[in-house]
């Protein structure tokens, strides 16, 4: 079967070949009709699961598109070849054409496949590479938001953000954080907002940045709904505790429902957020004085019982 498919793809590949000779009665190559059988040897061989030879064809295919000036399908040529390369798992090489495939769907006006090829390229590089899948998640919500497509915007936002904070990058977290709630703000998707509150204090507790979180907190207050709400709530409590250095009040806190059940990379920040100093609770001044003066009390009590029988019993 498989020697049956290359055979079949060789064969595509000569009548290729043959299209793109020039002589005297043919003064120009027939760009077109070598695309097309290009493209069928291309599909032979990954048939066949040859996937280098399926990754040239796929090659050569773009360029003849590119010749034809049908940039269109050059792009979707370069794409398919990208996935060859994912097939045979070299994936900084495939990602690296899937751009090339992306810019040319710019080129020829066409953005939102664009987006979604640069999409695809950052799920391709998200374990290899995060850094890579960041850049490639943070290029596809531009051209969404470009677009005015915002929700698509977000989701592509959304991932990079995550990413972000599963690698520790929190400056550049918490910047995309706040891009995303601004558009969230935007289209007026406020419960939403409030979420994105709470990731953002807890990226910058764990920059240990208090007043950027305090801040961010009192400027969602602007937000229709925000005061009052158990977002709210929780978040004046957790900055208390903060504060305060009470670890067991931003213990209970951050293992609320309201936090646990957030997407994981930020459920895990809620989880891992210890205080400054140790966690050692802060004593207010008013508790203090409360438990000298009761010391004082039952010093004086004990004092008058002693005055009471110090002529002994009789």
């Amino acid at each position: 079967m498989a020697a049956q498919k290359i055979n079949e793809a060789l064969e595509h590949i000569a009548k290729a070949e043959k299209y793109l000779k020039t002589g005297f009665l043919k003064w120009k190559p027939d760009y077109d009709s070598a695309a097309t059988e290009y493209g069928k040897a291309a599909v032979a061989f990954k048939n066949a699961k040859q996937f280098d030879q399926a990754r040239e064809a796929c090659l050569r295919e773009a360029e003849a598109h590119e010749n034809n000036k049908a940039l269109f399908h050059a792009a979707k040529a370069y794409e398919q070849a990208g996935m060859m390369l994912k097939e045979m798992q070299r994936l900084p090489e495939a990602v690296q054409l899937i751009e090339k495939a992306s810019m040319m769907y710019l080129e020829n006006g066409t953005p939102d496949t664009a987006a979604i090829a640069l999409e695809r390229a950052g799920k391709l590089i998200e374990n290899v590479s995060p850094e890579k899948a960041v850049q490639l998640y943070q290029q596809a919500a531009s051209v969404f938001e470009n677009e005015e497509r915002l929700r698509q915007a977000l989701e592509m936002l959304g991932k990079a953000s995550r990413l972000l904070v599963r690698g520790r990058r929190l400056d550049e977290a918490a910047l995309s954080l706040q891009k995303e709630k601004s558009i969230y703000k935007e289209i007026e998707n406020y419960p939403t907002c409030y979420k994105k509150t709470i990731a953002q204090v807890l990226v910058h507790l764990h920059r240990n940045d208090y007043v950027a979180a305090e801040r961010c907190v009192r400027e969602s207050y602007s937000i229709p709904g925000f005061n009052g709400s158990e977002d709210c709530a929780a978040l004046e409590q957790l900055l208390e505790g903060y504060d305060q250095q009470d670890q067991d009040q931003v213990s209970e806190v951050c293992n609320s429902p309201l936090f646990k059940y957030m997407d994981n990379d930020y459920a895990k920040l809620g989880l891992t957020l210890v205080v400054p100093g140790g966690g050692i609770k802060k004593k207010s001044p008013n508790a203090a004085q409360d438990k000298a003066r009761g010391q004082a009390a039952v010093g004086s009590h004990a004092d008058e019982e002693e005055d009471e029988y110090s002529g002994g019993l009789c």
